[in-house]
């Protein structure tokens, strides 16, 4: 597929999500992530409700957690694409696929995306349940969503207007750097060592690719991380998924409110 293909073919999917929606035009994006489906239900009134396999260009998850589908949203005189689930990395489609929620919520008129992930965290202060705001972030997917001589500047990526935004609503919030591996393993407790000592403080296999895309397509990228776990080797205990899923069950009303309160502000 060639450049101005996978720009075609977001354009279709915009389009084709227009015309099930109803809506011609969306302000904010959300992707949610691992842990945080709970968290949207009470974000506004939803318009309309499209299954990802009625739209162009996206592949259906098959990560518990992650529903592919992506609603409309009415909240006061802000417009939500909500995106109830990702494709990750390692589901083996290709970084297009990764980032194709994302290029077409830029298609479909949206400024500003919200990226949302369950995570690991490297701070013993942070249990299970507590957002953190990604600050920056580290890549170690060891690819780009970026194609072709295009050298996009990824300074203050995660907006800093942004998570001055979010900490007026809640002081407590902390935030870090996150790292993205590609999993779908989780990471050996030596690797958690190197994230530690350059400079990491959560990690996961997801948001990295989405944020560059954004960045590319010129939205305004905050990026939330839920912290589900304690990363490899810090608690001793075994990882597992569900346990990503039971944390963002008992988060999801404190998830809901904190994105309640940022929307009009953004």
């Amino acid at each position: 597929m060639t450049d101005t293909d996978y720009r075609s073919a977001v354009d279709a999917a915009a389009a084709r999500l227009a015309e099930l929606s109803g809506v011609d035009h969306h302000d904010v994006a959300l992707v949610l992530g691992s842990g945080w489906r709970s968290a949207a239900e009470g974000l506004g009134e939803t318009v309309a409700e499209v299954s990802t396999s009625e739209v162009p260009g996206f592949t259906v998850s098959a990560v518990a957690g992650h529903a592919g589908t992506i609603r409309s949203v009415r909240a006061g005189d802000t417009t939500l694409l909500v995106f109830l689930g990702r494709t990750h990395l390692y589901e083996g489609h290709g970084v297009r696929q990764v980032v194709h929620g994302v290029r077409t919520a830029a298609a479909a008129g949206c400024s500003t995306v919200v990226l949302t992930n369950g995570c690991g965290g490297l701070r013993e202060t942070w249990a299970p349940g507590t957002p953190v705001l990604i600050k920056d972030h580290i890549n170690l997917t060891a690819t780009s969503p970026i194609e072709g001589a295009n050298f996009v500047d990824l300074t203050d990526l995660y907006s800093s207007r942004l998570r001055w935004l979010c900490r007026e609503v809640d002081p407590s919030l902390d935030e870090g750097v996150y790292v993205q591996f590609p999993g779908p393993h989780y990471e050996t407790p030596a690797e958690i060592g190197m994230v530690r000592a350059i400079g990491g403080d959560l990690v996961g296999m997801s948001t990295v690719l989405e944020a560059i895309a954004a960045r590319e397509a010129g939205l305004e990228v905050l990026g939330i991380s839920l912290v589900t776990n304690l990363a490899a080797g810090i608690s001793g205990a075994p990882l597992n998924h569900e346990e990503v899923l039971e944390a963002g069950r008992h988060a999801a009303t404190r998830m809901g409110s904190l994105l309640t309160s940022i929307l009009p502000s953004l």
